[in-house]
Protein backbone atom coordinates (compact mmCIF):
# COMPACT_ATOMS: atom_id res chain seq x y z
CA UNK A 1 0.00 0.00 0.00
CA UNK A 2 1.26 3.36 -1.26
CA UNK A 3 -0.53 5.94 1.23
CA UNK A 4 1.28 3.66 4.52
CA UNK A 5 4.11 6.20 6.20
CA UNK A 6 7.12 4.91 7.55
CA UNK A 7 6.65 5.32 11.26
CA UNK A 8 10.53 5.39 11.91
CA UNK A 9 10.99 7.92 9.44
CA UNK A 10 8.22 9.89 10.41
CA UNK A 11 9.78 9.54 13.92
CA UNK A 12 13.07 11.07 12.96
CA UNK A 13 11.84 13.46 10.48
CA UNK A 14 10.04 14.93 13.56
CA UNK A 15 12.68 14.35 15.98
CA UNK A 16 15.27 16.04 14.13
CA UNK A 17 12.39 19.39 13.74
CA UNK A 18 12.05 19.35 16.75
CA UNK A 19 15.42 19.57 18.27
CA UNK A 20 16.43 21.89 15.67
CA UNK A 21 13.77 24.30 16.99
CA UNK A 22 15.34 23.73 20.48
CA UNK A 23 18.58 24.04 19.05
CA UNK A 24 18.05 27.49 17.94
CA UNK A 25 16.41 28.31 21.11
CA UNK A 26 19.56 27.45 22.85
CA UNK A 27 21.64 29.74 20.93
CA UNK A 28 19.43 32.32 22.08
CA UNK A 29 19.74 31.67 25.46
CA UNK A 30 23.39 31.19 24.98
CA UNK A 31 23.75 34.85 23.25
CA UNK A 32 21.39 36.34 25.71
CA UNK A 33 18.78 37.65 23.19
CA UNK A 34 16.50 35.01 24.06
CA UNK A 35 14.39 37.34 26.43
CA UNK A 36 13.91 39.94 23.83
CA UNK A 37 12.63 37.21 21.30
CA UNK A 38 10.12 36.47 23.63
CA UNK A 39 9.51 39.77 24.54
CA UNK A 40 8.20 40.12 20.36
CA UNK A 41 6.65 36.76 20.23
CA UNK A 42 4.37 37.00 22.58
CA UNK A 43 2.11 39.73 22.07
CA UNK A 44 1.76 38.58 18.36
CA UNK A 45 0.04 36.09 19.76
CA UNK A 46 -1.69 37.73 22.10
CA UNK A 47 0.27 36.61 25.47
CA UNK A 48 2.07 38.53 28.01
CA UNK A 49 3.63 36.36 30.84
CA UNK A 50 5.69 37.18 33.35
CA UNK A 51 8.79 34.81 32.16
CA UNK A 52 11.92 35.17 31.53
CA UNK A 53 14.79 32.80 30.31
CA UNK A 54 17.35 31.75 33.30
CA UNK A 55 21.15 31.58 32.85
CA UNK A 56 22.95 29.31 30.14
CA UNK A 57 24.02 25.71 31.10
CA UNK A 58 25.20 23.79 28.75
CA UNK A 59 23.96 20.53 30.47
CA UNK A 60 20.53 21.58 30.66
CA UNK A 61 20.99 22.90 26.37
CA UNK A 62 21.95 18.96 25.94
CA UNK A 63 19.24 17.88 28.08
CA UNK A 64 16.55 20.06 26.43
CA UNK A 65 17.61 19.41 22.69
CA UNK A 66 17.77 15.07 23.43
CA UNK A 67 14.24 15.51 25.31
CA UNK A 68 12.95 17.68 22.39
CA UNK A 69 14.11 15.11 19.92
CA UNK A 70 12.94 12.02 21.78
CA UNK A 71 9.52 13.46 21.99
CA UNK A 72 9.39 14.43 18.60
CA UNK A 73 10.74 11.14 17.61
CA UNK A 74 6.92 9.59 19.68
CA UNK A 75 4.78 12.29 18.35
CA UNK A 76 5.94 11.37 14.68
CA UNK A 77 6.03 7.31 15.31
CA UNK A 78 2.59 7.73 17.13
CA UNK A 79 1.02 9.62 13.79
CA UNK A 80 1.80 7.60 11.79
CA UNK A 81 1.22 4.14 13.66
CA UNK A 82 -2.73 5.88 13.54
CA UNK A 83 -2.57 6.86 9.96
CA UNK A 84 -1.56 3.14 8.82
CA UNK A 85 -4.31 2.06 11.32
CA UNK A 86 -7.00 3.94 10.05
CA UNK A 87 -6.13 4.03 5.83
Amino acid sequence: MADKINANRLGLTVGYFAALIHLVLVILVALNVANSVLAWILPLHFLSLGVSFTAFSLLIAVELIIAAFIGGYVLGWVFAYIWNKVK
